[in-house]
């Protein structure tokens, strides 16, 4: 990197500190390697300091092992998610799904882990659809839940991923400005108690998972006694596993 762009990228850098970014160096050199001139810089810039997420800005999410391309709108990967991909990936499965993909971010890096999976994803939202087809993934379905689903799948499904909104509607509002303005509210609220959804898919799992197959779902810890009582309504097993690293948490169900 030669002066000019040193200076350039401590003057954003600068502007990212005073906009209130806590990583406002690592960020400066993220959009410095994005932009492809100078104009396109400081638009990125400007759109950082506005607070859209970063990874919208620039276009890309690294996770898991896996860079993403990411549509402004569509949900930003969490690093907490990697518990769902190691999850998923225990065991050697062959038939993935992808429940509300977004970007598809999750069931890639499991197929980046166990590149002979069959993937297949879906959402909601025609936005995160269209995202997870500019990631590559071919087998993309646009619907409410399993609704988009071929038949053909009934009975497959080694993993079922579903990293349902969970946040309960009463807290949203406490959500960082990042998500609440700049995501969409579907991939977010996840009912009165942040589980509307989650039992939705539990209910439905049994008809898709093959025997032995699992659900991963995160949850929060004050979740765990009644997304283990949805499992159970379901006809499935189900436990909770919790990474302290990760500050991650998920219901697995299993069918037996």
């Amino acid at each position: 990197m030669d002066n000019s762009a040193i200076m350039a990228t401590g003057a954003m850098a600068e502007r990212l500190r005073r906009a209130g970014c806590v990583f406002a160096e690592e960020e400066a050199e993220v959009i410095a390697g994005a932009a492809a001139d100078a104009v396109t810089r400081d638009r990125m810039v400007e759109r950082r300091v506005r607070g859209e997420p970063l990874e919208q800005v620039v276009g890309f999410a690294d996770f898991a092992g896996v860079r993403v391309r990411l549509r402004p709108g569509v949900f930003v990967p969490r690093v907490r998610s990697e518990l769902l991909v190691r999850l998923a990936a225990e065991g050697n499965p062959r038939v993935v799904v992808d429940l509300c993909c977004g970007s598809g971010a999750l069931g890639l890096a499991v197929q980046r882990r166990r590149p002979g999976v069959e993937l297949h994803a879906a959402d909601l939202d025609a936005n995160a659809t269209g995202c997870a087809r500019d990631n590559g993934i071919i087998h993309v379905y646009e619907g409410d839940l399993y609704d988009p689903l071929p038949h053909t799948l009934h009975g497959r499904v080694d993993v079922l991923l579903a990293n349902v909104p969970y946040v309960a509607t009463a807290h949203l509002p406490l959500l960082p400005a990042e998500a609440r303005e700049h995501e969409p509210s579907m991939a977010l609220d996840g009912g009165a108690d942040g589980l509307d959804i989650f039992r939705r898919v539990a209910g439905s799992a049994p008809k898709w998972l093959a025997a032995g197959g699992v659900l991963l779902s995160e949850i929060t810890e004050a979740q765990q006694k009644a997304a283990l009582a949805a499992i159970r309504v379901s006809g499935l097993d189900g436990d909770v596993v919790y990474d302290e690293d990760l500050e991650a948490r998920v219901a697995r169900a299993r069918k037996g």
